[in-house]
This record gives structure tokens, sequence and C-alpha cells, in this order.
């Protein structure tokens, strides 16, 4: 037969480096399924589309490609729409690809199935959206989205296509179009930024997400400095075990002490969002405006004052500059990090006397599976370890529980990272209360033959928002939903099942059971 504009689109994502997509099919999307038949490209179903889109962000991040969501018209999109603004808030590129109703009906109100008065313009607030009108739009839509996820800030990005488009007949697509360059910094912005920084003699720096992937480059530009590197939430792991690593959250006193008593800042990649930087919005944090400040997106650049602003990719950034620094020995930086940590570490108690039993936990995990990914939900041990922990796999910890914070994206997204890295053991940490978001995605860890171990923190309630309230003096309301019998839901599930104390030790004997296939470990907390 003829090939479809379906069938070319499965092709276009395979000529980009797409080898899985996760999806929902619909009667609306059948066409878009016919191109999956005898391709290369791996097809993952999940149980909800919000699941899905999470999905295809934990293989973002796991994998430093773009992730695929397949969904339906309508419903379909607006599960994912959650989804796609934890990727929005956390820089990750998804493509999320949907039907639409026909061209002809487009904005009339004629009641058709899975109808919306404007879908694409209900998305565009939200991230980039466009309409393949016709086969001769499929090319150029997908090299715009493609440039549009890549070649820039990362972002989540909508193509729609018309249920009467899918099945026309379309030609070969070209080769995919070259990805734009990323910005890079003027020779101008080098040498000032080497200038400030040679004469500083207390630097420290900030990095955030769009740092990742720069490990070695990073650490090296660190030794010259002789700077202590704080580590946002999607930082962790690029420096572990480094004298100059810095991996906790600017919320706390003792980072921030660390920052003011620095005589210059480098922020690298880093929005310098709330979440990271003001986790208990209690304000007082300190005045950096004479930072000098790289980011690949120049609208965030503009949201924060700084004293020497560069628009560039923080990689081509620091192989750029690291040979224009003057190392320095004194070994100031060294002792000031290693304070550092000291105080952070011991800050957690003060915030919350079980704070340093949660973060046990975490470490318990790293201690029992090196160089495993740790993929978080909004949950209390996963907070705790926000705030100080060094993970031991540069990318390995992230979570939502920072950015936009959905609850019920770790399930999905250890799905996506487990199928992005088969050979790298995954653990998914969620709550009792955020398991019950998604808590169907474990059957499709089971039919992909995935081993992940899901860990599920059971205080049988939302405990972060109770302590809110309590601490904001309001009667708890609503935070004490009944968790799931997690024995027999594991049974449901068909995955092993071993439920303990809150224990490290404990802990530690549960990870070594079996590993070859998907299993859940329930952590009873009193």
């Amino acid at each position: 037969m003829t090939p479809s504009v379906g069938m070319r689109l499965v092709e276009g994502l395979a000529a980009r480096g797409i080898s899985c997509v996760f999806g929902i099919p619909g009667v609306h999307t059948v066409e878009l399924y016919r191109g999956l038949s005898g391709s290369a490209v791996r097809h993952v179903t999940a149980r909800h589309e919000q699941g899905c889109a999470f999905m295809a962000d934990g293989y973002a991040r796991a994998s430093g490609h773009v992730g695929v969501a397949f969904v339906i018209t309508g419903p379909g999109l607006l599960n994912a729409l959650t989804a796609m603004a934890q990727a929005r808030a956390d820089s990750v590129p998804i493509l999320v690809i949907s039907g639409v109703n026909r061209r002809d009906s487009l904005g009339k109100g004629l009641g058709l199935l899975h109808e919306l008065p404007n879908q694409s313009a209900m998305v565009a607030p939200l991230c980039p959206s466009r309409t393949v009108m016709s086969a001769d739009d499929l090319g150029p839509a997908l090299d715009w989205a493609f440039a549009t996820m890549l070649g820039a800030r990362p972002t989540p990005v909508h193509l729609e296509i018309p249920t009467d488009v899918m099945p026309l007949p379309c030609p070969p697509l070209p080769a995919p179009a070259p990805l734009p360059a990323k910005p890079s910094a003027s020779a101008g912005d080098l040498a000032r930024a080497a200038k400030l920084l040679n004469a500083a003699e207390r630097p420290v720096i900030l990095a955030g997400g769009g740092a990742r992937g720069c490990d070695g480059a990073l650490q090296k530009l660190a030794e010259a400095l002789d700077a202590p590197v704080i580590q946002t939430v999607n930082a962790r792991g690029m420096m572990h075990g480094h004298p100059l690593c810095v991996p906790a959250s600017a919320s706390l006193d003792s980072v921030r002490a660390l920052i003011t008593q620095a005589d210059q800042i480098l922020a690298l990649g880093t929005e310098l969002g709330q979440t990271d930087y003001d986790m208990y919005a209690k304000g007082g944090f300190p005045d950096i405006s004479a930072m000098i400040r790289v980011d690949i997106c120049a609208d965030q650049l503009a949201r924060h004052p700084a004293a020497l602003p560069i628009c560039a990719d923080t990689a081509g950034f620091l192989a750029a500059l690291t040979p224009q620094i003057t190392p320095k020995s004194t070994g100031q930086g060294v002792d000031r990090a290693s304070e550092t940590r000291a105080n952070a570490r011991a800050e957690l108690g003060t915030l919350d006397a079980a704070m340093p039993q949660r973060l046990a936990m975490i470490e318990a995990i790293r201690t029992a599976l090196p160089n495993a990914q740790i993929v978080g939900d909004s949950t209390q041990t996963i907070y705790a370890a926000n705030l100080f922990y060094d993970h031991d796999r540069a990318g390995g910890w992230f979570n939502a529980a920072t950015g936009f914070g959905a609850l019920g994206y770790g399930a999905g997204a250890a799905i996506g990272a487990a199928l992005a890295q088969p050979t790298t053991r995954t653990v998914c940490m969620i709550g009792d209360g955020g398991l019950q978001f998604t808590a169907a995605e474990l059957r499709s860890a089971v039919d992909e033959k995935l081993p992940i171990t899901f860990v599920v923190w059971n205080n049988e309630a939302y405990g972060e928002i109770a302590a809110s309230m309590r601490a904001a003096g309001t009667e708890v309301i609503g935070c004490h939903p009944s968790p799931l019998n997690h024995a027999a839901f594991a049974s449901a599930c068909d995955v092993p099942f071993v439920s303990i104390a809150a224990d490290t030790d404990l802990l530690h004997w549960a990870l070594s059971q079996r590993q070859d296939v998907p299993s859940m470990i329930e952590i009873r907390v009193a």
C-alpha cells in the first residue's frame, strides 16, 4: 500500500533516533499505529495517558534524548497535560503526538467524538503546539518539533494530526534537518567571566539541570577555581564524593551561609526557582545579583539580575572558559565545602526530627544498589534527600518533588527510565498516596518485564501536606485516604512483595532479593 502520513510519521521518528514510543491507541490514532507495524520503533502501552507521558519524561531524562508519547484526541491529550507541565518545569524534551478531529470540523462545535473547541490553542500556553494540515506539512513539522525541543532550552512539544490527514498518501520524507546550533558565549563575555573568577578568593558554583551531562567539565572547572559546587536536585550525582561537592539545597541556612561568604557566584543552567532555593518560602535568600549567570534561554536570563548574564549552552561555556582560568591551590574551597556538607546534614534534624531517618533510607538504597537510578515521587524520603543527598550516578536522581510537583510521577517515569537504561537497576521511591494516582502503571512494568523495584513509603497519609496543615494551625482534613492493601495489590499485579519496618538493614536485605522482575517493597512508617 502507498505509505500514509501515519506511516511516514513513524519513519520520521526513527530517522531522528527514536526507538521507543509510549501510548494508548484509540479510534482517532489507528493510522498512527499502522506505521509501527514492522517498524524498529518499540511501543509501550500505558494504563493512563498521564502515566504514558510520565514514561516519556523518565525516558528522556535517563536517555538524554527525546521521549515520545502517542495519545488520542481530546481526553487523551487532556490526561497527558499534567505530565507535560512537569516536563516543562524541569526542561525535559518530550514530544506528545495526538490526533484531532477532521479539518473541516475544527472549531465548529459539531459534537464529534473527543471534540474540543480548539485543542492546539488549549495546549499553546503550556508548550509549543503545531497542527499537521497536509502530507507536505509532516516533514517540516517534525524538523520544527525537534529543533524546538533540542535547539535551546529543552521543552515539551505537541503535534496534532487531523483524523482525515493521517491516512493521506505521503511521499518519502526528506532527511531530518540539522538541529540549530546552541548559543555560545562571545570571546568578550568569556574574557570578562575569566577575569572575575580569577580575581575571586571565595568563588562558589551553583549547578542546575542545565549542567547535566557536563560532569567532567564541571569538576575540572571547580578544581581549577577551588570552588564548592552547590547542586540543585536536577544536578545531583554529577560530582559524587568529590571534596568540592555540596549536594544540598540552597533552601538550607548552612548552604545560604556558604553563598553569603562567596565573593563571586557562577550560576550554571539553573532557573533559581523556589523549590530549589527557597523550599519553605521563608525568604531571606542572599543577594546574588553580582553573579555570572549562564543559561541557554535568554528569557530565563532576563528574570533575575546578574552582573554578567551569558546566553550559552553550559557544555560549550565550560569547555571555552576553563582554559582561561588560573588554577588556585589554597584548599579553602574544599574546607568550605566540607563544613557546609556537615552543617547541612545536621540541619535536617532541626527541620524535622524524622528527616535524618528518611535520608538514611535513601542512602541505604545507594549502598545496597551502587550506580542505580532512583526515580522519585513527591514523598517524605524524597523531600528529605532533595534537601541533602549525594547520589552516585550522574543523571540517576530525579523526581517530581520540585518545580511543578506532580503526584503520581514516579511509577511511569521509572518505567521510562528503565527502558532507557536497561542494564541499570531502577528504583521507584513513592508514597502510598502518590502510588494511588498511577498505580496501574505497575502492570506496564510487568508487561515489559522491567526489573524495577517499587519502594512504597507507607505512612497511611499525605504526610507532608498534613504536616503543613498542622504547622499552619489548621485542622488536618483530607490527608488520610486509606492506603492500598499493598500485599494484595502486588499479588494482583503479579509482582513479588515484601513488607518491612522503616529500618535501613531491613531495606538493604529486601533490595537484595530477586532483582530480575518488577517487585514491590512496602516500608511501614509509624
